[in-house]
C-alpha cells in the first residue's frame, strides 16, 4: 500500500484509522457498506474524476478487499489507471489487477493491451511494472501473449540491468506456469551468457532461470557449465575481485554460489579437463575455507558459509568422481557430526547417507559409526535420530551388519512411535541381504516381532516364511524356534501368524522331542485361537487341517475342535463355512487324497522384494541396498479363474487359496492378502478427480478409490469377450460400516452386461469384504460403468462415493501376432472414411525407456517387432471381442523425442472402436 501524501489522500487516512476503531465486526461493516456506496456513487457521478481521484478509491477497494470483503466494481477505473504517466497511479492499478483480477475477467484484454504498451515504453519504470503484473497473474494467457517479447527485452542491449533483473524473474515465472513455453533457439546463447553481466540481480536471476529452462532441455543449455564454472571461481576465488564487494557478513555472494551449484548439478562432470579442473579447484577452496576460523560470531556467517558447504558437498556426491573430494567432503560432514547446533547435524547425517552409497567413500563413512550410533542414544530432536538410521543402514554391508542390526534393534524398542514401522523394514532388509547363516536372520526377524509386533507389516513375515520353505537347511531351527517363541506368557498375533505357517510345514521337523511333540504343538496353537483376529483364527484353522495330513495320530482331537468350532454360531460366516469344510475334508477324504491336498508348500521362485518396494514408497528419495533382494512366488491362484473346490463342487468362482496353500469359502478376501507379491495395488495411485484411475487403463489390478475411510480395490480377469472382476472394500477405521450398500449402473449403453452378487451389509473396523462382478461385452461402448457405494460410517455420518469402473474397450482386446506384409495389407485396407482415428499431442511422461512397450501390451495389443521401416516407432495389433462382433483393430504409433511429441495412427473396421481406443491411449503417453 502506497505512503499517505497530500492532503487528497486524508480520506484514505481517516478511512483506515475508522476501520482500526471498529468495536466490532458490525461496525465495521457498517462503515465499508458506507464508503462502498460513496466510492460506487462517485463512479457512478457526471464529475469526470481525475487519476488522483481514482488512485485514492482504487485504493480504498484494494484495502477493503485485503479485509476479507468481495469488490464487485472499480474495475474498469483501475484499468483506467494504467494508462496514467503517473507513476503512482499506475503502481495502484497494477496492485489493483495483480490481486484482484483473475485470468477470465473480461477485462484482461484491455489490461494485456495496456502492458504491451508499457513493455514498449522508454520509461524503465513503466517496463518495471508491466513486467511484475505479468509474473504476478502468471496464468497461460498471459504467457502467450508475451512469451517471446519478455526474452527479447531480457537479451536486448538496450535494457537497463533492474529491468533484466525483472524480464529474467518473469520469464521464469511464465515458464512454470506453461512449461511448454520455451525461448527460441536464437536466445538460448545469449540468455546463457547472461551469466558474464557484472550485475548481481540480473546474474542471481538469470541462473535461477537457466536452472529451470536446464531441468526440461538441458543439452539446449550446456553451454551454461563453462561460464557457470567460470564466474563461480571468480566469486570463491581470492585472487579475484568480482563480486568480491558483494559479501554477506564476509561471505561473497552466497546465494548466487548457491544457485551457480545447483545447477552444475544438472549435469555430469564436465567432459573439458580444463573446466573440470577449475571446478574442481573451486569446491577444494570452498573445503579449504570451511576449515577456518569463523569472521564473525553472528549466526548469519555461518549459515551462509554451510548454504555454501553443503551445497558443494551436493555436487561432489553428485560427480562421484573424485576420490579425494569425496573423502573430504566425508571428514568434513563427520565434523558436524557432534557439532552443538541440530540443523547442521541434521544436515550432516543426511549428506553423508548419500556418501555412504559411493565406491570411494563407503569406507571413510563407516569410520564414523560409533558417533553415529551415539546420535542415535543420545540424539533429543527425533528428526535427527530418524537420519541416523537412514545413515546406519546405508553405511551397513557385509564386515558391520551384525554389529548395525544388533543396534538398531536395541533401539527399536524405545524407538519413536512415527519411525517405528520404517526401522523395520530396514531391519528386515538387512538381515536378508547381508545374512550368511540363515539362523541368524530368523532370529532376527522373530526379534522384530517380539519388539515391533504392531508395526511387523504383512511383506514383511510372509518374506520369512518365503525364505524358510526356500531353504531346507533352516526348516527344523526355524520350526523350534517359533514353537518356543509361542510358549511366551505375551505373544504378539504375528508371532502367532507366523508360528502357524511353519509349524503347518515343517512342525513334523521337530515332533520328535517330547517337549514339541504333535499334540503339545496343537495345543499350544490353540490356546491362543480366542486371542486372535479372524484373519489369523482362519490360518490356524488351516494349520490344524495340515496338521491332521503331518500328524493321523491326533487327526481325533483336531476333528473334536473342529466340530466345536462349527457347532458355535460364529459372527465371521467364512470362518464357520471354512471350519465345515475343513472338518467334512478330513471325515470323507481318503489318507491319499488329503496327502495331495495338503502337501507342502514347493519352493518359491524369486522375484523383485515387496519389503524392498514399500520402503521406496514410504521414503521414494532414499538410497537403497543395490543388491536386488529376491521374492518368492505369489501363493494365492487368481481368485477368478473357474475350478473345482475341495469337495468337488464347481463354483462360479474360484476359492482362493490361503497362505498355506489350502482352498477356501467365497468370501474370503478380508483373509487373503496377496502373499509375497503387493497389496491389491497400492503402488498404483488414487483415484482422479473425475473417479476413475487412468493407470487401470493398462492394468488389472490396483486402486479404484482411496479416502480417510475406505480403501476399494480391484483385481481382473478378462478372455475374449467375458471378464469377471473382484472389487474389494477396505475399512480403514476401528469402528464398523452399516448399511453398506454398493451398486453398479451402465449408464447409456446396453452394450454391457453386469451381474454384480450381494454383500454383506456391515463391514467390521480393519475389515475387508469382497464383491464378485461377471461382465459381458455385448458390442462397442464409450462409457464406463459407474459404482455407487453408500454406507454408515463409524461416526454415523451416511457416506456416498460414485466413481468409475475401469471397464474399457481394451480389457476385451486379444493380442494377434502377423508379419510386416500381411499388417501393412490389412492396414491399407482399412481406409474408408471414419476407420481411422489420429491424434497428434505432447509428451506427458518419459519417452525413454520401456515405459511405452508396457503400456501398449498392457492395454491389450500385441507389438509387431521388425514391422515398420523405422525401429524408433511402435506397430501394434488386436481383436476387440463382443457378442455380437469382432473387430481388429491396427495401430503406429511415432514418437519424435526431439519435439516431444508423438502422433498415435488407429485403424478398425469399426467407426467408433478407433476414435475410443484413440481417446483412451492419448493420455497414457
Amino acid at each position: 500500500m502506497p505512503a499517505v501524501r497530500g492532503e487528497g489522500m486524508r480520506g484514505l487516512a481517516v478511512f483506515i484509522s475508522d476501520i482500526r476503531n471498529c468495536k466490532s465486526k458490525e461496525a465495521e461493516i457498517k462503515r465499508i457498506n458506507k464508503e462502498l456506496a460513496n466510492i460506487r456513487n462517485k463512479f457512478k457521478g457526471d464529475k469526470t474524476l481525475d487519476g488522483y481521484q481514482k488512485k485514492k478509491y482504487v485504493c480504498k477497494l484494494l484495502f477493503i478487499f485485503l479485509l476479507g470483503h468481495d469488490i464487485d466494481f472499480g474495475h474498469m477505473e483501475a484499468v483506467n489507471l494504467l494508462s496514467s504517466n503517473k507513476y503512482s497511479e499506475k503502481q495502484i492499478g497494477y496492485l489493483f489487477i495483480s490481486v484482484l483480477m483473475n485470468a477470465n475477467n473480461d477485462l484482461m484484454k484491455l489490461i494485456i493491451q495496456s502492458i504491451k504498451n508499457d513493455l514498449n515504453s522508454r520509461n524503465p519504470i513503466h517496463v518495471n511494472l508491466a513486467l511484475q503484473c505479468i509474473a504476478n497473474i502468471g496464468s497461460t494467457e498471459m504467457a502467450e501473449s508475451f512469451g517471446n517479447d519478455i526474452p527479447r527485452l531480457l537479451v536486448s542491449g538496450e535494457t537497463i540491468d533492474v529491468v533484466k533483473q525483472s524480464a529474467a524473474l518473469c520469464l521464469l515465472r511464465l515458464y512454470r506456469a506453461l512449461p511448454d513455453l520455451s525461448p527460441g533457439a536464437e536466445f538460448t546463447s545469449r540468455i546463457v551468457h547472461l551469466l558474464n553481466d557484472q550485475h548481481m540481480g540480473v546474474v542471481t536471476a538469470a541462473v535461477s532461470l537457466i536452472n529451470a529452462l536446464v531441468n526440461r532441455n538441458p543439452d539446449e543449455y550446456k553451454g551454461c557449465i563453462s561460464l557457470a564454472v567460470s564466474r563461480l571461481s571468480r566469486i570463491v576465488t581470492a585472487s579475484y575481485t568480482d563480486l568480491q564487494d558483494y559479501t554477506y557478513y564476509f561471505v561473497p555472494a552466497p546465494w548466487l554460489s548457491v544457485k551457480l551449484l545447483r545447477l552444475l548439478q544438472n549435469y555430469p562432470p564436465p567432459d573439458d579437463p580444463g573446466v573440470r579442473g577449475r571446478l574442481n579447484e573451486c569446491l577444494e577452496t570452498i573445503l579449504n575455507k570451511a576449515q577456518e576460523p569463523l569472521k564473525s560470531k553472528k549466526v548469519q556467517h555461518s549459515n551462509a558459509k554451510n548454504a555454501i558447504l553443503f551445497e558443494a558437498i551436493s555436487l561432489i556426491i553428485h560427480m562421484d568422481n573424485e576420490p579425494n573430494l569425496l573423502v573430504r567432503a566425508c571428514n568434513q560432514l563427520g565434523q558436524f557430526l557432534q557439532h552443538r547446533e541440530t540443523n547442521l547435524r541434521y544436515l550432516a547425517l543426511e549428506s553423508m547417507c548419500l556418501l555412504a552409497t559411493s565406491e570411494f567413500s563407503h569406507e571413510a563413512v563407516k569410520k564414523h559409526q560409533d558417533t553415529v550410533i551415539n546420535a542415535l542414544k543420545t540424539e533429543r530432536d527425533v528428526s535427527v535420530r530418524q537420519r541416523a538410521v537412514d545413515l546406519l543402514y546405508a553405511m551397513c554391508d557385509k564386515t558391520n551388519a551384525e554389529e548395525i542390526v544388533a543396534e538398531m534393534l536395541s533401539y527399536l524398542e524405545t524407538a519413536d512411535y512415527s519411525i517405528r514401522e520404517e526401522m523395520v523394514l530396514k531391519v528386515a532388509i538387512l538381515a536378508e541381504k547381508y545374512a550368511s547363516d540363515y539362523t541368524w536372520y530368523v532370529d532376527v526377524i522373530l526379534n522384530l516381532i517380539r519388539i515391533a509386533g504392531d508395526y511387523v507389516s504383512e511383506e514383511v513375515w510372509y518374506r520369512v516364511i518365503q525364505i524358510v520353505i526356500n531353504r531346507e537347511d533352516v526348516q527344523g531351527y526355524a520350526a523350534k524356534t517359533v514353537f518356543e517363541a509361542l510358549q511366551a506368557p505375551a505373544c504378539h498375533e504375528n508371532m502367532v501368524k507366523v508360528a502357524g505357517y511353519i509349524l503347518g510345514e515343517f512342525g513334523n521337523l521337530i515332533a520328535g522331542d517330547q517337549r514339541s511333540s504333535p499334540i503339545i504343538q496343537f495345543q499350544l496353537l490353540n490356546s491362543k485361537y480366542h486371542l486372535c483376529s479372524t484373519n489369523t483364527r482362519a490360518l490356524l484353522l488351516t494349520t490344524y487341517v495340515k496338521f491332521i495330513n503331518l500328524f493321523p495320530e491326533i487327526k481325533v482331537d483336531i476333528q473334536t475342535v473342529l466340530k466345536n468350532h462349527s457347532n458355535i454360531k460364529s459372527a465371521d460366516a467364512e470362518l464357520q463355512q471354512r471350519t465345515v469344510e475343513y472338518l467334512q475334508l478330513s471325515q470323507i477324504a481318503s489318507t491319499e487324497v488329503l496327502a495331495t491336498v495338503l502337501e507342502e508348500m514347493p519352493p518359491f521362485p524369486e522375484r523383485d522384494s515387496s519389503i524392498l518396494a514399500t520402503l521406496k514408497k514410504k521414503k521414494p528419495g532414499m538410497n537403497v541396498p543395490d543388491k536386488v533382494l529376491k521374492e518368492g512366488r505369489n501363493s494365492i491362484p487368481n481368485a477368478i479363474n473357474n475350478s473345482t473346490d475341495l469337495l468337488g463342487l464347481t463354483a462360479s468362482a474360484a476359492p482362493a487359496t490361503d497362505a498355506l496353500g489350502v482352498a477356501l469359502g467365497q468370501n474370503s478376501s478380508n483373509l487373503l492378502v496377496d502373499i509375497f507379491g503387493d497389496p491389491v495395488g497400492p503402488s498404483d495411485g488414487l483415484n482422479s478427480s473425475d473417479g476413475f484411475n487412468g493407470l487401470l487403463l493398462c492394468k488389472n489390478n490396483g486402486i479404484v478409490f482411496e479416502n480417510t475411510l475406505i480403501q476399494i480395490g480391484v483385481k481382473s480377469e478378462y478372455k475374449q469377450n467375458l471378464g469377471r472382476i473382484s472389487l474389494f472394500y477396505g475399512n480403514k477405521t476401528t469402528g464398523k460400516f452399516t448399511q453398506f450398500l454398493p451398486a453398479i449402473t451402465c449408464p447409456g449403453t446396453l452394450a454391457l452386461d453386469v451381474q454384480a452378487k450381494p454383500v454383506e451389509t456391515a463391514i467390521e473396523g480393519g475389515a475387508q469384504v469382497q464383491q464378485l462382478i461377471n461382465v459381458e461385452c455385448i458390442d462397442h461402448f464409450a462409457s464406463m460403468p459407474t459404482l455407487v457405494v453408500q454406507f454408515i460410517s463409524n461416526t454415523n455420518v451416511p457416506q456416498k462415493i460414485t466413481l468409475q469402473l475401469p471397464i474399457t474397450i481394451n480389457k476385451f482386446f486379444e493380442p494377434t501376432t502377423m508379419n510386416s506384409e500381411n499388417f501393412f495389407q490389412r492396414w491399407k485396407n482399412l481406409n474408408n472414411p471414419g476407420q481411422e482415428a489420429q491424434k497428434i499431442f505432447k509428451a506427458k511422461f518419459s519417452m525413454e525407456g520401456d515405459n511405452s512397450r508396457t503400456k501398449l501390451s498392457g492395454f491389450g495389443f500385441q507389438l509387431l517387432e521388425n514391422v515398420d521401416p523405422n525401429p524408433e516407432n511402435y506397430v501394434c495389433a488386436a481383436i476387440f471381442h463382443s457378442r455380437q462382433v469382432q473387430v481388429g483393430c491396427l495401430l503406429r504409433l511415432e514418437p519424435n523425442k526431439q519435439a516431444q511429441m508423438y502422433r498415435l495412427t488407429i485403424r478398425s473396421s469399426k467407426n467408433d472402436t478407433s476414435g475410443r481406443v484413440c481417446e483412451l491411449l492419448q493420455d497414457q503417453f
